[in-house]
């Protein structure tokens, strides 16, 4: 007997149009904090066309989520198909994201994505070592003062969450959900991996000898990273994840995930892509954060590796991307370095990433690097922040941080960025005369005579970032 085996990919296609307005895709929380902050609805609220995903199916399409921001859909199709999709008229393009090499294998061991993230055994160590790491951007004066970032709505997106609905160093009653755009799918708080749990841990985590950053907030669980692959899929996965949380109201979104290269060796990005409008998760975290939603992600660990740069969605505008520093303030050697292809300063700040104190999934203080931990904890800072100022916009809460920052009047567009925040001046600082606003989508570029600067906000800044006049 001969058996066909039937290649499918995925892919991601995207639609002319939405000729259906139905009501936006946005929870009565989105709502109500769009109003406060006068941000409109526009195309981007409208959800995918109904007829338009139906007529895919009846083709054998499989659709995993959509995108209401890019207007299309993620699908699993075969090959042939895939040119008679093309062939639609509402159809407006193709990009295969992940081919049928690459597809995720039942119960297939996870592969170790951040590599330089080691762990070393914390416990009985330093009964205060959670308070340690928070003294380098003075968050425990803002503490005391009783912010711990109630009233506000965090989604930490990673790769899995193992043991995070059994630990009692979380509090089940902050948690509001949890979300799995993957493929790969089994027990969320199982098998899946635990580097989000440790992630979580930094904001949330309680327990002896151990306090998060932001242990009054509430949280969503989100999980968008496949561990038995590396495709382009996944960023359309992360991309599904913060349009979720956009329409859940989430106020913050922690994603300690970055990409540049894959399996594939062709979807590999150019340097020159991490510009902040060339990969759509990139694009989608500006987005995002034009939606009232402070993105925080992390630079990731390339700094002495070949690649050494930061990756995508670290490079986009309006977000605060995070570097990793150690408790005397000094660069992590693999925290990697910016700036962005177009000359933005990249990461914008800094926090404990080097010997970060985290809680493992059995329940255990360990040391662990990674910008990936760092990003947490200054995500639970501006949860801290924003608790006080409730008010306040994202972008008025990130404002607040970079003007905070130890290296702010001089921008180190290569490490440090901005530096490490205080959270106690960011608290007490005067904002009434400050103006916040968006990074330019396209900051222009401009040449006197052989040198290539870059024009944004008024300001000229060279190709490191360094700011000439």
């Amino acid at each position: 007997m001969i058996h066909l085996i039937i290649l499918l990919h995925i892919y991601f296609v995207s639609f002319t149009d939405k000729p259906q307005k139905s009501a936006p895709a946005l929870s009565p929380r989105a709502v109500a904090q769009r109003a406060q902050w006068g941000i409109p609805t526009d195309e981007r609220d409208y959800p995918v066309c109904t007829l338009y995903k139906d007529s895919l199916r009846k083709m054998g399409v499989r659709i995993h989520h959509e995108s209401r921001w890019f207007n299309g859909v993620t699908c699993e199709m075969k090959e042939e198909t895939a040119q008679a999709v093309l062939r639609l008229r509402f159809v407006d393009g193709i990009e295969m994201t992940r081919d049928s090499t690459n597809m995720p294998k039942q119960n297939a061991p996870g592969r170790q994505k951040w590599e330089t993230e080691e762990y070393f055994a914390a416990e009985g160590s330093d009964p205060l070592m959670s308070d340690k790491q928070q003294e380098v951007y003075n968050l425990p004066p803002l503490h005391r003062a009783g912010y711990h970032g109630q009233g506000i709505l965090i989604a930490v997106c990673d790769g899995g969450f193992q043991n995070a609905d059994t630990l009692s160093c979380f509090r089940d009653s902050l948690l509001s959900g949890h979300y799995d755009f993957t493929d790969d799918k089994g027990d969320f708080f199982g098998s899946t991996g635990h580097h989000g749990t440790c992630c979580l841990s930094a904001i949330t985590g309680i327990r002896e000898g151990y306090h998060g950053a932001a242990t009054r907030a509430k949280y969503y669980l989100m999980r968008s990273e496949e561990y038995a692959t590396e495709s382009p899929k996944e960023m359309d996965n992360l991309v599904a994840a913060l349009e979720k949380a956009d329409s859940l109201g989430v106020n913050i979104f922690s994603v300690s995930l970055g990409y540049s290269q894959f399996d594939n060796a062709s979807w590999d990005l150019d340097k020159s892509a991490l510009d902040g409008q060339t990969t759509r998760v990139s694009i989608a975290a500006t987005i995002a954060a034009r939606k009232g939603m402070l993105v925080c992600a992390a630079a990731g660990n390339e700094g002495s590796k070949p690649w050494e740069t930061i990756s995508a969605p670290a490079d986009a505008d309006s977000i605060l991307t995070v570097g990793a520093v150690d408790t005397l303030r000094t660069i992590g050697s693999f925290s990697s370095h910016g700036p962005s292809a177009d000359g933005r300063v990249k990461p914008d700040v800094c926090a404990v990433g080097v010997q970060a104190a985290v809680i493992n999934p059995d329940g255990v203080i360990i040391h662990s690097n990674g910008t990936s931990f760092a990003t947490p904890l200054l995500a639970g800072l501006a949860a801290c922040l924003w608790s006080a100022y409730p008010t306040e916009n994202a972008m008025q809460i990130r404002e607040r941080i970079l003007r905070s920052a130890d290296r702010y009047a001089t921008p180190d567009a290569t490490h440090y960025g901005y530096g490490i925040p205080d959270a106690w001046v960011a608290y007490t600082m005067d904002m009434t005369a400050v103006e916040t606003i968006y990074e330019k989508e396209t900051p222009r570029k401009i040449i006197r005579g052989e040198q290539i600067l870059i024009l944004r906000h008024g300001h000229v800044y060279n190709l490191a970032g360094q700011r000439v006049e």
